[in-house]
């Protein structure tokens, strides 16, 4: 009974399970889910929770994995608690997907997992993870140069896909559950590949743990206790980066590209530990589909963002991800498909004009002076406006939308002469990348009337002898 108290307390101090509770339980055949399963049945009626038993068949040994299956379902069928089995032919998907066998069989397994979950309308999976895989664990990360995140081990419990996946089991040590399945005659399979060192953690468990406790016969429980250590750090340096992510970072959205941006000077007064967390935590935001935050790809954009003040630079941090610095910006940006030029007609005053590349709408339409506010519109005439008011009768029709062309000039309204649009760019603190997509509005002649964001021309400006005004508005194409 005393693997059942251990179990209880986990539950009720980790709050792991909670009345009811529908619980997808991970049986591989072996003793550590077995006894998982055995003990959450025998706490099931009193905590008021149900179980259903999950096994998948990997098929790597043939007529043994069967028969692991046969006994999984025959045992689950004995205590009335309902279970799913699944199969998957492994070394065809091995082939398919060129992974390495113990990654394509973890995720099949997984998906497998989430798929009983969602069948059964569960909340949870509980997985036989122990305190000997912990210290497996922390051992192969401390050798492979884990940090502290790393050194923090397995979980007790995390979410993924709106699920749970707890680890009652995970203070306690294997001898334990051994001796429990054979207190209580569970049947149990031994997996022959567990004995196999070809994989790197059988090596560990089977030669390197046994050498190193000759110089500490409680190697386990010191790993265990680093684990423990470890992970409060990490969950309060956690929150601590979450805290300076919502302070200092600007996501960017531009349909269904993620960006970030930040200041580097705000970013450099921060604590170096603070900094490394901050990389790590923007590189998995913009890009969530591969792991990023290796130690030197970090170090890479930590000393870039360190330079001296207000020098720019590229570089590419992944085939499809660029860290831009453009001033004291620095941004954190998908890699851009190559560019097409683009340019569309307006062929009359009343028209909305849809510009894909641009992510905007340029809406026109036609008003009488007297229906516009003077203020707005010498107010649409300024820097940086989303609105423009020209004298309709004085522009010359149809007009033109572009994207910018090498030496491109402008006269801006309150300006004298003419001035180059990329020294414009440069003064509004555009980064190059969008300022190939920024719209120009161009009339009959060629002549630059507005460039949306950045600044309208002097031509055709809104007087007190105007009879029909040409308002001219850009929006997100979003919204």
């Amino acid at each position: 009974m005393e693997l059942l108290k251990q179990v209880d307390n986990a539950i009720r101090s980790d709050n792991l399970v909670e009345a009811g509770d529908r619980i997808v339980v991970a049986v591989s055949g072996g003793p550590d889910s077995m006894a998982l399963l055995h003990v959450l049945f025998m706490l099931a009626k009193e905590r008021e929770f149900e179980l259903i038993a999950a096994h998948f068949n990997h098929g790597f040994r043939g007529e043994e994995s069967d028969r692991e299956a046969d006994m999984v379902a025959g045992f689950a069928k004995r205590l009335g608690i309902a279970c799913e089995v699944g199969s998957c032919d492994m070394p065809a998907y091995i082939a398919e997907t060129g992974m390495n066998a113990q990654a394509a069989a973890r995720e099949k397994r997984y998906s497998f997992l989430f798929e009983t979950a969602a069948k059964v309308r569960a909340g949870k999976i509980a997985l036989a993870h122990h305190a000997d895989d912990q210290a497996e664990t922390v051992l192969m990360r401390l050798l492979r140069g884990a940090g502290s995140s790393g050194l923090a081990g397995i979980p007790l419990r995390r979410s993924e896909k709106n699920l749970e996946l707890i680890r009652p089991l995970l203070r306690i040590y294997k001898s334990e559950l051994e001796c429990h399945c054979a207190e209580y005659g569970l049947p149990v399979c031994r997996d022959s590949s567990n004995e196999s060192r070809k994989y790197f953690r059988n090596q560990i468990r089977l030669d390197v743990l046994p050498f190193l406790r000759r110089y500490n016969d409680k190697l386990p429980e010191s790993l265990n206790r680093l684990a423990d250590t470890m992970r409060a750090e990490d969950e309060w340096m956690e929150a601590e980066t979450q805290a300076r992510f919502t302070e200092l970072v600007t996501v960017e959205r531009s349909g269904q590209r993620i960006g970030c941006s930040l200041e580097s000077q705000r970013f450099i007064e921060l604590p170096l530990a603070l900094q490394r967390r901050l990389i790590k935590l923007i590189l998995n935001y913009v890009f969530s589909e591969a792991d990023l935050s290796d130690f030197a790809r970090i170090e890479t954009v930590r000393s870039a963002i360190s330079r001296k003040r207000g020098e720019s630079f590229t570089i590419d941090l992944h085939e499809r991800l660029k860290l831009l610095r453009v001033y004291d910006t620095v941004r954190f940006v998908p890699s851009l498909p190559e560019f097409e030029p683009y340019v569309y007609a307006i062929t009359a005053p009343d028209q909305a004009l849809l510009l894909p590349e641009a992510g905007l709408v340029l809406e026109c339409r036609l008003a009488l002076a007297e229906q516009t506010e003077t203020l707005a519109v010498q107010a649409g005439g300024g820097i940086g406006t989303g609105e423009a008011y020209f004298d309709v009768d004085r522009v010359t029709f149809p007009l033109s939308v572009r994207s910018r062309q090498a030496g491109d000039r402008i006269a801006p309204l309150g300006l004298k002469g003419t001035k180059k649009v990329k020294d414009m760019f440069i003064d509004a603190k555009i980064p190059p990348d969008v300022r190939r997509t920024v719209p120009h509005v161009l009339d009959a002649t060629g002549q630059i009337l507005w460039i949306p964001g950045v600044r309208r021309s002097a031509h055709a400006p809104v007087t007190e002898q105007t009879a029909r005004v040409l308002v001219m508005k850009v929006r997100s194409a979003g919204g």
